[in-house]
């Protein structure tokens, strides 16, 4: 059973589920997203699946908008889904190394599902997330991803959107400065730019964005899921040469106001970790 508690301090959401807490923390035996395995059965190039241990379940709309209004313990159904994306069927390998053809596939992915998870009634916002190697929690190494889809706006997306409302795209105005100072510019392939923030939160963070106005990935033609998809493997790979091994990292996609991909690597060194502490926790 999930559900949403409203935290009377900060009137935001926590996603409380109990059952999460009994799932598996590595597969037992044999790799499940392996041909043949407990998550695919079938021959696949791509492939989408529920989760098993889902923080959001399926059901009836509900109206998490108004929490100014709402009582001090409000509480309601966690309404949403929750889905594995698959890249490969490949066990090794990373968005690097499946290649340009096979990023392609996972782009298209990310959009199909998205796409597919907004049409229901009780969605409003749809987040696609990587979490790749041990060091941040991946279980298992197979390449993949995740889709949460939620009733609401999570408040990280929701204060971007306010920015924009406010000041005007800032993305619209940042791309063009970063390439043209040039000195934070990773690659850029004339349309997707992938840049170090100017206030990065991590040593090695990254922000890969269209120079075009596009909210979110349903809406990229075929020529943007390309170069998308040419910019994530040149991307990855940079970043799996860097200390000579694959490097683990966070990845999450903000689409709504201008379409752009979050990289967080926990490094701040060669095997050695970033942690994220009281300070950085508590203000």
């Amino acid at each position: 059973m999930s559900e949403l508690r409203l935290d009377p301090l900060t009137r935001e959401w926590v996603a409380i589920v109990g059952d999460r807490q009994t799932r598996p923390n590595l597969p037992a035996s044999g790799c499940p997203f392996c041909v043949g395995g407990l998550e695919a059965p079938e021959p696949y190039t791509v492939r989408a699946f529920t989760n098993r241990w889902p923080p959001f379940e399926p059901g009836p709309p509900v109206d998490a908008t108004d929490t100014d209004h709402a009582p001090e313990l409000a509480m309601l159904p966690a309404r949403g889904a929750a889905e594995v994306l698959l890249y490969t069927s490949e066990h090794d390998g990373s968005l690097a190394s499946i290649g340009i053809e096979g990023a392609r596939a996972v782009v298209d992915l990310w959009a199909e599902r998205t796409r597919a998870l907004l049409d229901r009634p009780e969605i409003e916002y749809v987040l696609v997330f990587e979490n790749r190697g041990a060091t941040v929690g991946a279980t298992i190494s197979h390449p993949h991803g995740q889709i949460y889809a939620f009733a609401f706006t999570p408040p990280v997306p929701r204060k971007e959107a306010e920015v924009a409302a406010a000041r005007g795209c800032p993305l619209c105005t940042q791309v063009p400065e970063e390439v043209q100072a040039a000195d934070r510019i990773v690659t850029d392939d004339g349309e997707w730019v992938a840049y170090v923030p100017f206030a990065s939160g991590d040593p090695y963070g990254l922000i890969v964005a269209p120079r075009s106005h596009v909210a979110g990935l349903p809406d990229l033609g075929a020529g943007d899921r390309d170069a998308l998809a040419a910019t994530l493997v040149d991307v990855v790979g940079r970043y799996d040469r860097m200390f000579d091994a694959p490097m683990p990292y966070l990845m999450w996609v903000h689409p709504g106001v201008h379409l752009h991909i979050h990289f967080a690597p926990p490094l701040r060194a060669p095997d050695v970790a970033r942690y994220v502490a009281s300070g950085e926790l508590g203000s």
